[in-house]
């Protein structure tokens, strides 16, 4: 039976919202992110970070430097784990040529998670996605998945702005409340 996830968008839900991170200096996750993650891991749900990266292919930093980041986040966790990150690199209009094109991982596309329930063998119909932007609530529901928006990093800005035709699950403070959403209703 294949299992259920939380695929968690990077900056705004996991770490602060610092625009382009660029220096490792700049990050800084959130007070709550390792309770939350290890609540997460102890319910057994897989964590899965989908991440837009355009600064690659605007040529701010390079691939290398986002699995840089991975890893520190990763450090800073502790106990806790994110069992897989997928990045999305590409944007239509890149300066960078290599990266230039319209994909199927972009969010709001949701080729991240469609590779994430391959790779891990991840049922989506069981799954949460949880982000700080509606393109972040679209992506999960093109994936099947429920979706949460929260209010951490741009989200309330976002709730402020809905999306025409969209609606979050549920729309939360940050991702401690989300996982505590997830969790009761994992539990039904």
């Amino acid at each position: 039976m294949s299992r259920a996830a939380v695929f968690m968008d990077r900056d705004g839900t996991l770490i602060e919202e610092h625009g382009y991170l660029d220096r490792l200096e700049l990050l800084s996750l959130y007070p709550w992110t390792g309770d939350a993650i290890r609540l997460l891991n102890r319910a057994g749900l897989v964590t899965v970070v989908i991440t837009n990266q355009a600064a690659v292919a605007r040529g701010i930093i390079d691939e290398t430097f986002v699995a840089t980041v991975h890893r520190e986040i990763d450090a800073r966790l502790g106990r806790a784990r994110i069992n897989a990150y997928y990045h999305c690199p590409h944007l239509a209009e890149a300066p960078v040529e290599r990266y230039r094109q319209v994909c199927a991982c972009r969010k709001p596309a949701a080729g991240m998670i469609e590779r994430a329930c391959r790779d891990l063998d991840i049922d989506p119909e069981r799954s949460f996605t949880v982000g700080d932007r509606w393109l972040d609530v679209i992506c999960g529901r093109r994936g099947g998945t429920r979706a949460l928006l929260v209010r951490s990093g741009h989200g309330g800005h976002e709730e402020d702005h809905p999306h025409a035709g969209v609606q979050a699950d549920a729309i939360l403070n940050n991702l401690m409340e989300a996982v505590g959403w997830i969790l009761r209703s994992s539990s039904r």
